[in-house]
């Protein structure tokens, strides 16, 4: 059974954002509690891809102020982000294809025999397969080379990066995107167990709603700048998601 959400991890206050005349964002307000995944969903160009790189300290707001872990906070570069705990899996992953999985996963983070600057990759090994283990991740081992495993099974990776490197909130940007069934079943069943371990809060924008629906404890829309719907997915729907975004077109206002 999963956890009920613990305390409130980050809550984003009227957060606007325009690139030149284009507004990107104009008033969003979003919060997400530790063990909870938000589903952020929208059409493309309403603006998730936005907040998602401001959250990671990539772009700066215009307005609004974001809060994390109960204080406000200005996230100055990714860097910053990252050390607070926000970690952040994009669609094209940053990993080294020749390189094997446990280097991946210890990537700015290398282990080395002190004093000495030499590589401690028994060590490596051991904590990358604990990392991939605790989490439900099946990887016959890690010393292959990441290039040569699955879409599915490289973005699990990405996640487990996000975990080992103990993160408190993880942003997933697409995820799911161009991935089959099976593929995007290894993503959805990796994310179930975080849900179930209950220590990371989760923003996930997928654009599949049924993945949303199957996996996220609340849904989000994202419409002209701000969050127009808040729902428990327990309490609404793909229909009812695909009525709200669809009506957008039915007047006028799809692209």
């Amino acid at each position: 059974m999963t956890a009920e959400p613990g305390a409130e991890v980050v809550r984003v206050e009227g957060i606007s954002k325009s690139f030149g005349p284009v507004t990107a964002l104009a008033d969003v307000n979003l919060h997400v509690r530790r063990g909870e995944v938000l589903g952020l969903i929208g059409d493309n160009g309403a603006g998730k891809s936005t907040l998602i790189k401001i959250l990671t300290g990539y772009h700066q707001p215009d307005g609004g102020h974001i809060i994390f872990e109960g204080e406000p906070v200005t996230l100055k570069s990714v860097v910053h982000a990252r050390s607070l705990g926000i970690e952040t899996v994009f669609q094209d992953l940053a990993m080294i294809d020749d390189l094997p999985v446990y280097l991946n996963l210890h990537l700015n983070r290398e282990l080395t025999h002190r004093p000495f600057p030499f590589l401690h990759r028994r060590e490596m090994k051991r904590r990358a397969r604990e990392a991939l283990d605790s989490i439900g991740i099946d990887i016959p081992s890690v010393t292959a080379e990441v290039g040569m495993l699955s879409g599915g099974q490289r973005q699990a990776i990405a996640v487990a990066r996000s975990v080992y490197s103990k993160a408190k909130l993880m942003l997933l940007d697409e995820p799911l995107a161009a991935m089959g069934a099976k593929e995007s079943a290894v993503i959805l069943r990796v994310l179930q167990e975080l849900k179930r371990r209950g220590d990371i809060a989760i923003i996930l924008i997928a654009h599949n709603y049924g993945q949303v629906m199957d996996v996220c404890d609340r849904v989000n829309l994202l419409q002209h700048g701000e969050i127009t719907f808040d729902r428990l997915a327990g309490e609404t729907s793909v229909a009812e998601l695909l009525d709200l975004v669809n009506a957008e077109y039915r007047l006028g206002g799809g692209h």
